[in-house]
């Protein structure tokens, strides 16, 4: 138990310096990077212009490439899902398993339902899209729930990762033809 927190552990750490570190390098390039900080909760990037002024396309992309980028890591991660549950060393294989759970529903989670308890990226997504920061809600937990689903039904399968909890059952049984 101790061992599948620590790996957890590393891979949320793995996860926090890819995504902030999009963050730092698109804010960079668009001259808008101020400051790198270690809080409480986690990595933080902070930029030049205060959130009431900000506006433009760029801020969708200063505030949603890191999301999407880690997505995208899931995704190429869950393509190979059957080359890394094939893996004999026990390390890479469950460091595997976990980044791919977690790179497909940390990013959905925090755009979908971070807004309720922090700014966060949706903010900057949709003022750069235009759009109210709910739509940018709505496509996240969507996403969440499609990817949560491909987690249940896929990843779970591949890796034999079985387990009776509700929340990882999938929303519809699939009937079979026989």
């Amino acid at each position: 138990m101790v061992k599948k927190l620590l790996y957890m552990l590393l891979v949320v750490m793995v996860f926090a310096i890819v995504h902030e570190g999009a963050h730092a390098i698109l804010a960079t390039l668009a001259g808008e990077y101020q400051a790198f900080h270690v809080r409480p909760f986690g990595l933080e990037v902070t930029y030049s212009t205060p959130v009431g002024e900000r506006h433009g396309i760029h801020w969708a992309f200063i505030a949603g490439f890191s999301n999407a980028l880690t997505v995208s890591i899931g995704y190429a991660l869950f393509a190979v899902r059957r080359r890394i549950a094939s893996i004999p060393v026990p390390l890479i294989k469950d460091l595997g398993y976990y980044a791919t759970v977690m790179f497909m529903v940390l990013d959905p989670i925090n755009l979908g339902v971070g807004p309720f308890f922090y700014q966060g990226d949706a903010i900057g997504v949709a003022v750069g899209l235009g759009v109210s920061r709910y739509v940018v809600q709505g496509v996240s937990l969507a996403v969440l729930l499609l990817n949560r689903e491909l987690i249940v039904r896929e990843v779970f399968k591949t890796f034999r990762v079985q387990t009776r909890h509700p929340l990882f059952q999938p929303l519809r049984a699939i009937r079979r033809a026989s």
